[in-house]
This record gives structure tokens, C-alpha cells and sequence, in this order.
């Protein structure tokens, strides 16, 4: 099985189709925001399957502080979780090391953050975002 196929080619563009899990993307692709699980404002999945969308990103730091990827385990993965029919990108946290720079401090292991929810702590590092996307059982993972 091929995982990316290119399908045509003008000049410097390229139009391809990227095979997943859970199903195939046509490249060049845009995808809708579901920071926590869901799309903000009234679009369910269905509608934004409607709207020609392949893919769907979210973010690992934000879906581990909530629901938890362990609860999104159990509940069979992010996408059911979602009720999303389609592939998931799921971005490591990195935007999160610059933009809580106030709550965060790095290290040579990784990143100490105090929640912005509870004031928590909570320490990533590599290898724990790998296993928070994995137990979300996401298509891509941006590491």
C-alpha cells in the first residue's frame, strides 16, 4: 500500500493523495481546528464532512489536559470520540512551549508547564507526547 501517491504536477505545485487508517486525503489539504475534540460553533462532524473536509487537527497538549487521552482510549480513539468518520492530525504541543512561555519552563528532558486550568503540573517530554498521540489513536502525528 502506497502511503502517499502524486497524482499531478504543474510547475513547482503538486496534487497528490495521502492514504491513512481511517481513510484517504487529497493534498494540498486545509483542516478545520478541533483544539479539544471539537470544531467551534455549530458545525457538526457530518457538516463538516459535507463541506468537502478530509481531515481534522487537534492538539495533544490541550486533549491531555482535557478529557485525557486515557479516557479517549477507552472510549475507542479520538476520532470515535468525535464521531469523525476521517483521518486526525494531532500537533505535538510545540505552539504551546511559546505561547504559555509564562507558565512553562524548559529543560534539557522536556517541558514543565503549570496548567492554564488548574495550575497543575505537568512535565512533556518527547517520548510522552508520542504516547499521549498513540493513546489517542490519532492518523498523523506532528512530533
Amino acid at each position: 500500500m502506497k502511503i502517499y501517491e502524486l497524482k499531478n504536477k504543474d510547475g513547482k505545485a503538486r496534487r497528490g493523495e495521502l492514504t491513512t487508517a481511517h481513510g484517504k486525503i487529497q493534498t494540498p489539504f486545509f483542516m478545520p481546528i478541533a483544539t479539544v475534540g471539537a470544531v467551534k460553533g455549530a458545525l457538526e462532524p457530518c457538516d463538516i464532512s459535507a463541506m468537502g473536509f478530509e481531515i481534522i487537527l487537534s492538539n495533544t497538549y490541550h486533549l491531555h489536559l482535557r478529557p485525557g487521552e486515557k479516557m479517549i482510549k477507552e472510549r475507542g480513539g479520538l476520532a470515535k470520540f468525535m464521531n469523525w468518520n476521517g483521518p486526525i492530525l494531532t500537533d505535538s504541543g510545540g505552539f504551546q512551549v511559546l505561547s504559555l512561555s509564562r507558565i512553562r519552563k524548559i529543560t534539557e528532558e522536556g517541558v514543565k508547564f503549570q496548567s492554564h486550568i488548574d495550575g497543575a503540573d505537568l512535565f512533556l517530554t518527547p517520548e510522552k507526547v508520542v504516547e499521549i498521540q498513540a493513546d489517542l489513536g490519532i492518523d498523523i502525528a506532528m512530533v
